[in-house]
């Protein structure tokens, strides 16, 4: 199953247990007007209507950068930091002065507000506007879900003025101007840390980092990329379990670790004798991101290296695993 899937039927799970998933179909699909907790901001477009008020503009009207709005009959009137309800409230309170009972609905048309970025190994990368309350789950599914390169590891950045995120291990920029703070997502999804499900606040950042990874090529019966996850490595039994063991031409006393020179392109090769570590004589070794363990084959060693060198490296790979 695809990370994307798991994501979604865990994120699906975990927000029908809580109660967030009980948000109506037309606030998931961005219509502000049905959900109660939006408010408007600076920039946001609504549409006024009132039924009896001839004065007031039938076409959208958009909220000033300093919050108001200004309207025949009902003058000029903050719209930010109001519900619709609240809004609709406000401006008929101004037009009982020339009408009984004044009938007054406001929609919203476009909300340019409370945007947050999602960014990263996600699906569909870029802004999403929150129109009420959305909790870090809803956000991340709104942007498709984590890819399937995408780590565990997400990075949120706050706004002081919206107070300092609601997480431990919190840190604060040089200026002040920023929270910052990790969440393990696949701990959120499983349920293991659901208080790590907050609610997202405008202009937050939700950065998605790509996951680091280690890489089993040649004579492996299912060669690919390992996800390194919490555990940060897995051992070279560990990966050869995982690529479904090796194959039957595979020289196993003649493997190797290809692992990347600090401040260079080029790569350091690692003797690995597989035999003696399968029979428990030898000691197992750890990978690091991005190394590469290489099974050569005893039958065709020169097609499977250059097999290698097509590849253009560890990055063309497209089988990928995730270990618990």
């Amino acid at each position: 199953m695809a990370k994307r899937d798991m994501f979604l039927i865990g994120a699906t799970l975990l927000l029908a247990a809580t109660g967030g998933i009980a948000q109506s179909a037309e606030a998931t699909s961005g219509s502000p007007a049905t959900d109660a907790t939006f408010r408007l901001g600076a920039g946001d477009v609504i549409q006024v209507t009132a039924v009896e008020a001839e004065e007031i503009p039938k076409g959208p009207v958009r909220i000033s950068s300093d919050g108001y709005i200004n309207l025949p009959a009902v003058g000029r009137l903050k719209a930010a930091d109001s519900t619709i309800e609240e809004l609709q409230s406000a401006i008929s309170e101004r037009l009982k002065r020339l009408i009984v009972d004044p009938d007054v609905t406001v929609s919203v048309v476009e909300t340019h507000s409370q945007p947050v970025s999602v960014v990263g190994a996600v699906k569909t990368p870029g802004i999403i506007q929150l129109q009420g309350h959305k909790t870090l789950l809803e956000v991340l599914s709104m942007a498709g879900g984590p890819a399937d390169d995408a780590g565990y590891t997400i990075k949120i950045t706050r706004q002081k003025e919206f107070g300092p995120l609601p997480l431990t291990n919190i840190a604060t920029d040089a200026r002040g101007d920023y929270t910052v703070a990790q969440v393990n997502i696949q701990a959120v999804t499983d349920g293991r840390d659901p208080k790590s499900n907050i609610l997202m606040m405008p202009n937050d950042i939700v950065n998605v980092p790509k996951a680091q990874m280690v890489y089993v090529l040649g004579d492996v019966l299912k060669p690919g990329s390992i996800v390194l996850g919490d555990q940060k490595t897995v051992t070279v039994l560990q990966a050869i379990s995982v690529a479904s063991g090796l194959g039957k031409t595979a020289k196993a006393t003649q493997a190797k670790i290809l692992r990347l020179t600090p401040g260079s392109p080029r790569r350091s090769e690692i003797a690995v004798n597989l035999k003696t570590m399968l029979n428990g004589k030898g000691d197992d070794i750890d990978l690091r991101a991005e190394d590469i363990l290489y099974v050569p084959t005893s039958l065709k060693k020169d097609i499977a290296l250059k097999t290698l060198d097509s590849l253009g490296g560890a990055g063309a790979m497209s089988v990928l695993y995730r270990v618990p």
